[in-house]
């Protein structure tokens, strides 16, 4: 596991990890909650530590805050969290560009396609799905 946690949240879409990656308050956790709802398991909620193996990088929660997501609103909720998972996809919170090229971001010394969406947008949870299956 690497010394200190990114900050991020981290979901679970049939077995891949997508991490989310913005400042406090950029709309991680309401992403997650949204796709959550679409079927996705959390992972961890604002902080996520990363393991490299053979070329893969695992997200997984710390264990202080596993199975908890923060709900702005309600508060904790406490849920299921999958374990580790292959990070397959990054998602950066801010400003997409209309026909953007594909990235990467170095996570852990690993390449991992990355992303920029809009948080609120009613269609950003279909649109990581849609980043999420281009990568299959």
């Amino acid at each position: 596991m690497s010394d200190d946690p990114v900050h991020a949240t981290t979901v679970a879409i049939r077995g891949r990890g997508v991490l989310i990656e913005g400042p406090s308050g950029a709309g991680k956790s309401d992403l997650a909650l949204r796709l959550i709802d679409r079927g996705a398991v959390l992972v961890s909620d604002d902080y996520t530590a990363l393991a490299p193996r053979g070329g893969t990088l695992y997200a997984l929660a710390p264990a202080t805050i596993a199975g908890k997501l923060e709900v702005r609103g309600v508060g904790i909720v406490e849920m299921t969290d999958a374990g580790p998972v292959p990070v397959a996809l990054a998602v950066r919170l801010g400003e997409p560009e209309r026909m953007p090229r594909a990235a990467t971001l170095l996570l852990a010394g690993v390449a991992v396609p990355v992303v920029t969406l809009r948080p609120f947008e009613a269609s950003t949870p279909i649109k990581v799905e849609l980043a999420l299956a281009r990568l299959a």
